[in-house]
């Protein structure tokens, strides 16, 4: 829980970095000014803040990953714990990249990306070892209809997909330069694919288990979430159009972009949390197959 947490805390470090617009801010890594401490002031504040952060969630990761090896008696897990390790990792060279390349559009859009497929492992690791899901005994065999397990998935998919061009379009113009048409697009479209998908799915849960908690609380988180991100998104957008000549950039979009970012972050840890319970909980009549057991 406290890695799933802190991660969620860098996700956040790392929008006000592209809202402020203070990636360049530090302009060497490892170090920063050749310190291990500059003055941490203006931009370099959010900059090197974010990498700050960054730190502390790989020596929290790091530990998590020997914790898990001690004290965890499924070799899976073990091996999620690595996984974990290795993603941060990554996540930490690829944020080196974008400032030593100075801030190519693919690098930083895949240094996001790689953040959320981090946090799905962390929240993932986090239910895994939660009592709830050690307690919970499987299974309760689907009705006929659509299984639950592909549209969960499905929603996963189209979430992390939407989160990836939010951030390609967020790298993609600073605030005094035109969002680029076909990514903006792209993203709306994402929007309405994933109210779709997701709100599908959890109408699903809600009219198929409306007595189970185990899945309608998820369920129900994801959806308010949605609704929340659906307007964050919209006035986000409506913020940045109405001061196109004024200097950049101003504290509301800063904060309403932000506050986006983070909210999509928590649409996809609610959306994991329901995924991985309906994984452990539901069976289909015409497949056996289940996640592997505690």
């Amino acid at each position: 829980m406290l890695v799933a947490v802190a991660t969620f805390l860098l996700i956040i470090a790392g929008a006000n970095v592209t809202s402020h617009d203070a990636g360049l801010a530090v302009p060497d890594w490892p170090l920063a000014f050749g310190k291990f401490f500059p003055k941490m002031v203006g931009n370099v504040f959010w900059e090197h803040g974010h990498r700050l952060v960054a730190a502390a969630v790989g020596i929290l990761t790091i530990a998590l990953a020997i914790c898990l090896q001690i004290r965890e008696r499924r070799s899976w897990v073990r091996k999620l714990g690595w996984i974990a390790l290795a993603g941060v990792v990554a996540q930490g060279l690829l944020g080196g990249l974008t400032v030593k390349l100075n801030l190519p559009l693919a690098v930083s859009a895949a240094h996001a990306t790689l953040a959320q497929l981090f946090f799905l492992i962390t929240v993932s690791l986090a239910v895994f070892t939660s009592r709830a899901w050690l307690d919970t005994q499987p299974l309760t065999i689907e009705p006929d209809g659509a299984s639950l397990r592909p549209m969960c998935v499905a929603s996963l998919a189209v979430i992390l997909t939407q989160l990836a061009l939010g951030a390609t379009l967020r790298h993609s113009a600073t605030w005094d330069q035109a969002l680029p048409t076909p990514l903006l697009v792209a993203h709306i479209c994402g929007a309405v694919v994933v109210t779709l998908v997701l709100g599908t799915t959890v109408a699903l849960v809600l009219l198929r288990h409306r007595g189970q908690s185990w899945l309608t609380k998820p369920a129900k988180i994801a959806a308010a979430l949605l609704v929340v991100q659906l307007g964050l998104g919209l006035a986000a957008y409506v913020t940045r159009m109405r001061s196109p000549y004024d200097p950049q950039p101003l504290n509301p979009m800063i904060a309403i972009t932000v506050a986006h970012v983070a909210c999509g972050a928590l649409v996809f840890a609610a959306a994991i949390v329901m995924t991985l319970r309906v994984f452990r909980s539901l069976r289909s009549g015409r497949n056996e197959y289940r996640l592997a057991p505690a």
